[in-house]
């Protein structure tokens, strides 16, 4: 049995995967609102299907990518928008937007209760008032926000996304915007008629002349107050650049083209045939629009369809899931049936490091860009790379300690992401500031190495000190294995925090035209060149031994995190592109917790339970 153990536990896992990976279906007589999701349209400055639009809305508004409706039915992200921009009087009755602040509450005259989702309908009364709390709060600096003043500026910003979201494909009230573009297009030449002929035009023309300026006024509504592009130009040109026009835009152009652009006139059949509740003609419409996007705009249409599959599969919350699992193995593999349990945990940490980098790889295919561009990736890549190293130890030790490690700080990486993710997407376009060239890539993959070795070396360290002042398990093999481990890390770590500092120099020289400015971020990456040079000194030099190289590494943790999070979080300087208020309060327990491990490890050997331990 337990020969074969380790090969059911595989076969579970994939068959779990396997099944969660299945496309989802239109049921008969139901909405096909995964072709509606993978139509691309141009959102934030780059092409994406539908699909994330949506999920990335709900993030905004509510904190999560599906919508609970107060009877227990839950909204697919595709559903909800679809209802936003085809019958908003339905979804404005949802209750998708969450408020927990209680000074918010108790603007509006609500108590702080079990509910904290609110309908568009509850706080349409207020919208006044949120919007004047709202700019008050943009004017203050965002580290100088009280609690109050940030959640009365996200709730202002919440209310812009999804009332932008409701002006893009039709305009409110209308029933029927087939009928409503038809009648448009055959003004066309008449209103163009009467326009040359100015006041030599009868009354019925200067008639039908009205007509057609007040529906180009209603469209400019539509161009100025939607919030996605997405008609593909008729003109090749354009269409190269990727200038996608939003409906009202396209709609101002008809007179030029001679005619509605047939993408305009497919949404407008399509919102007609949701809003009338014509499952056949609308699942119609949406693959014959698809069938035409796929004609016009062949990469757009593949790289939104291979969003829409990147979406679905989550590889990023699988792999989390995974390493909680690998966690529970390994702790099984050292109280009992220790080969079966650790080589179970081996494969199945093969399977979310395999997960975690087709994550990766997506990323980077879909951005066209290296796979470290904003917080959200950093993240992930740390992640990612003390899985790898985490392996390699496990490799050479074979003790289950590499395994736990990469467990727990891939989940732990993956979690912080998952919170990162708050802003909405995270394929954003890149700031200025990294959207250059191969130094700036090869620097910031090199420094987030770094991060990945300095925290599995911490992450050892705290190992070493709970196993020793804890328990009795800290044997002198024992030890002496996780100080080679944490040893062999941060040599790993001086490297590559070294050449991706040098290699940030060279870039910030071509770029800034100075290789070195003492900017924020420079000084965190270079304490860390400096910390780690202290540690491998003092260990040379003798000056340390075993629980003196824990308790520096632990402290390499602080310097990492300042590094990484913390420099952000000043607000100043070139690199402040990733500031995170909320996170403060968590980096401080972080630099708490590794402050009171140190304290633990300084204590006297003789009150450790591992006495052996030096």
């Amino acid at each position: 049995m337990k020969r074969f153990f380790p090969w059911v536990v595989v076969a579970l896992v994939l068959v779990s995967l396997v099944s969660s990976w299945r496309m989802p279906k239109a049921a008969p007589g139901a909405f096909d609102f995964k072709s509606f999701g993978e139509i691309p349209v141009l959102a934030a400055g780059r092409l994406k299907p539908l699909d994330t639009v949506a999920r990335n809305a709900l993030v905004i508004l509510r904190g999560r990518q599906t919508l609970r409706l107060e009877d227990g039915e839950t909204l697919t992200a595709t559903h909800w928008l679809a209802d936003l921009m085809f019958n908003a009087s339905a979804a404005d009755h949802y209750p998708t937007f969450a408020i927990n602040n209680p000074e918010v509450l108790g603007l509006f005259g609500w108590q702080q209760g079990e509910r904290k989702y609110f309908s568009y309908d509850e706080m349409e009364p207020f919208l006044a008032k949120i919007d004047q709390e709202g700019q008050q709060a943009e004017g203050v600096e965002s580290a100088q926000r009280t609690p109050y003043q940030t959640a009365i500026y996200n709730l202002r910003n919440a209310l812009v996304v999804y009332q932008r979201l409701k002006r893009s494909l039709r305009p409110e009230e209308t029933k029927e915007f087939s009928m409503e573009m038809a009648a448009y297009e055959k003004l066309l030449p008449l209103a163009r008629d009467a326009a040359q002929k100015g006041d030599k035009a009868d009354p019925a023309e200067k008639e039908k002349l009205g007509m057609f300026e007040k529906l180009a006024q209603r469209y400019q509504g539509l161009a100025d107050g939607g919030s996605i592009q997405p008609v593909p130009p008729l003109d090749a040109a354009a269409r190269q650049r990727g200038d996608w026009l939003s409906l009202g835009a396209s709609l101002g152009r008809a007179p030029e083209e001679g005619g509605v652009n047939p993408t305009v006139k497919a949404y407008a059949a399509l919102g007609d045939a949701y809003l009338a509740g014509k499952y056949d003609r609308f699942n119609g419409e949406v693959h014959a629009l698809a069938a035409s996007m796929a004609a016009q705009e062949p990469v757009a249409t593949g790289r939104a369809r291979f969003e829409f599959l990147f979406n679905h599969i989550a590889p990023f919350y699988q792999s989390m899931e995974l390493y909680v699992f690998v966690f529970l193995l390994v702790c099984g593999s050292w109280l009992g049936w220790s080969r079966s349990l650790n080589r179970s945990a081996i494969y199945v940490t093969l399977i979310a490091l395999a997960l975690h980098t087709f994550g990766l790889a997506a990323r980077m295919y879909l951005q066209g860009r290296p796979p470290v561009t904003n917080l959200y990736s950093s993240a992930v890549f740390i992640g990612w790379g003390t899985v790898i190293i985490g392996l390699f130890l496990e490799r050479i030790f074979r003790d289950g300690i590499g395994l736990a490690c990469s467990a727990v700080i891939g989940f732990i990486t993956l979690i912080i992401a998952h919170h990162l993710a708050g802003s909405g997407d995270t394929l954003e376009m890149l700031r200025a500031v990294l959207d250059t060239n191969i130094w700036l890539a090869t620097h910031v993959v090199s420094i987030t190495i770094g991060y990945s070795a300095m925290f599995l070396a911490g992450m050892l360290a705290m190992i070493y000190v709970l196993r020793g002042v804890l328990t009795r398990s800290l044997t002198r093999d024992a030890a002496q294995s996780l100080a080679r481990m944490t040893y062999g890390v941060l040599c790993f770590a001086t490297l590559f925090s070294f050449v991706g500092t040098v290699l940030g120099g060279i870039w910030a020289d071509q770029s800034w035209g100075r290789f070195w400015g003492w900017d924020p971020k420079e000084n965190g990456a270079l304490l860390i060149v400096l910390w780690c040079a202290i540690i491998l000194h003092a260990r040379w030099g003798g000056y340390i031994r075993q629980r003196g190289l824990m308790v520096l590494a632990l402290f390499g943790n602080v310097v990492t995190s300042f590094s990484w999070f913390g420099v952000n979080m000043l607000g100043v300087g070139l690199h402040s592109y990733g500031f995170m208020d909320k996170a403060f309060p968590w980096l401080m327990a972080f630099v708490a917790s590794q402050l009171a491990l140190m304290a633990l490890a300084a204590l006297p050997v003789a009150r450790w339970r591992s006495p052996i331990a030096g």
